[in-house]
């Protein structure tokens, strides 16, 4: 990739950018405080109902993912805008969605006790013997629909930037340099591919969102409306795991951006990088049924398929990525400071995450672990200490490249607690999933217990160390603010 590119001066202000980060770490917050409750609640360290705890873990899954998507949409819009030419009008258009649409499912939740975890897997939503009515159903599930056409639009305008600026999504992916048609040095920044590659895949999981959504919509409006359960748990989870990882390949540019600037070294779209990307845009959309390996009724060459892509769709980006961050982080003096540290921590939790994914990937192992505490383990981990960490990651670069605010000590000590807190968060899963405890069950009988204590503690010094990386935005905010204020009072007085 070109120096030229690499190097193109930041916008020192992006007020939509700053309001979007803002506002996922004040839902991330929120949907981990939740997290924490139900783990305590599995530990017996409190009580909560059956019907509580399901409504937690509705609004806990649709809080993380809803603001891990938001934050990393920002992530690459901030940087990518650097290259193409991006709508605002969209991207303003896409908050006011994705705001409506966490109204909407909020009070579905806990006005009318809609519970049936943000897979809402038909015909659960129209099937719920009695446990929430028809207003909470299609409250949630019209608020997922909003907010999921706020992220399509957003989607379809970087598309639409790409194939502008580039001629087509394929020349995004510098499938013209893997062809030999161009050099290297011409291909497209590494910001340019992956979200290109994200455009791509986002573009296909919401539509089979949207389409699953409706139906089920329908079918709570009229329940004699019947469509086929396995076609819709299809699309379900083509839409959920496909959105859901995506999120880290929006968020990652957060590391080939920074990184690069960090330590001066422009980070190469070379062909091996291209291919990666291009391979992982393949295996993303037509991996999703390893979600579905339980299933008899799935024809078997597609689970076959699913298991086989699955060892292969995390390991050609993060492989590339991974050892590109060791590789440009070498010998290169890099002065480390908060943005810095977090973004080499997600390369960690990246990392690490995929392990445990690949092990459940196996038929045999989905078996029996699937259903246990183990796939939420591994989640965690690439999101906890993978997405999030990018995204905290970025706060703390935006507000270093735009103001005069120093970090102290509390957020040294904030990084540390987050990272060892997260970690064991992770590891209370994974040794949960390990002994067999089945995971979405409110209540653990005591041999359960013991690692939920443990998440739910470590969970607290998780809140309390996001909390303080969130703090520093917000003083981030202010003294900018501040500072904004006292310039135009200036501008005013020597007029």
């Amino acid at each position: 990739m070109a120096t030229t590119h690499k190097y193109m001066p930041l916008k020192s202000r992006d007020d939509k950018v700053v309001t979007q980060m803002i506002i996922s770490g004040a839902v991330v917050i929120v949907g981990m405080i939740f997290g924490v409750l139900m783990l305590a609640a599995q530990g017996g360290l409190i009580e909560l109902s059956a019907a509580g705890f399901y409504q937690f873990l509705t609004i806990h899954g649709t809080a993380m993912i809803g603001s891990a998507a938001l934050a990393a949409s920002a992530i690459m819009w901030y940087f990518l805008s650097h290259y193409v030419e991006l709508s605002k009008k969209v991207f303003n258009l896409n908050l006011i969605l994705f705001l409506t649409g966490v109204v909407m499912t909020i009070i579905g939740i806990f006005s009318f006790e809609y519970a049936s975890a943000w897979t809402f897997l038909y015909p659960l939503p129209a099937l719920s013997a009695g446990a929430w009515g028809t207003t909470g159903a299609l409250l949630y599930l019209g608020g997922m629909l909003i907010l999921g056409v706020g992220f399509l639009l957003l989607y379809i305008d970087t598309g639409r930037a790409i194939i502008k600026k580039y001629g087509s999504l394929g020349k995004g992916l510098g499938w013209d340099v893997i062809a030999g048609k161009k050099a290297e040095k011409d291909a497209p920044p590494a910001t340019v591919v992956a979200s290109t590659m994200v455009t791509i895949v986002n573009i296909s999981a919401l539509t089979a969102g949207a389409t699953v959504l409706i139906v089920n919509m329908i079918s709570v409006i009229n329940p004699a409306f019947t469509f086929n359960p396995l076609l819709a748990k299809n699309l379900t989870y083509a839409f959920g795991h496909i959105f859901a990882n995506a999120t880290i390949y929006m968020a990652v540019i957060a590391v080939y951006e920074i990184l690069a600037r960090y330590t001066g070294r422009p980070w190469k779209a070379n062909k091996p990088f291209l291919i990666a990307w291009t391979m992982s845009t393949l295996f993303t959309m037509i991996v999703y049924p390893h979600h579905l390996l339980m299933d008899s009724a799935m024809p078997k060459w597609i689970l076959i398929l699913g298991q086989i892509l699955s060892y292969a769709n995390g390991l050609p980006v993060l492989i590339i990525t991974a050892y590109g961050a060791l590789m440009i982080v070498y010998k290169s003096g890099i002065k480390w400071d908060m943005g810095s540290s977090l973004i080499f921590l997600s390369m960690f939790g990246w990392t690490a995450g995929v392990v445990p994914a690949l092990v459940d990937s196996a038929i045999v192992v989905n078996h029996v672990m699937h259903n246990t505490k183990w796939v939420p383990g591994h989640f965690h981990m690439y999101m906890g200490l993978g997405v999030i960490a990018m995204m905290f990651g970025f706060m703390y670069f935006l507000a270093k490249n735009d103001s005069q605010l120093k970090t102290n000590g509390l957020d040294k000590f904030a990084f540390v607690l987050y990272a060892l807190s997260m970690f064991g968060v992770c590891v209370s899963f994974l040794v949960s999933g390990a002994i067999s405890t089945p995971r979405r069950f409110a209540t653990h009988i005591p041999e359960w217990m013991g690692p939920a204590q443990v998440g739910a503690i470590s969970g607290i010094f998780v809140v309390i160390g996001i909390t303080i990386f969130v703090l520093h935005f917000v003083r981030y905010i202010f003294g900018r603010n501040k500072k904004s204020i006292s310039s135009e009072t200036k501008q005013v007085k020597v007029i």
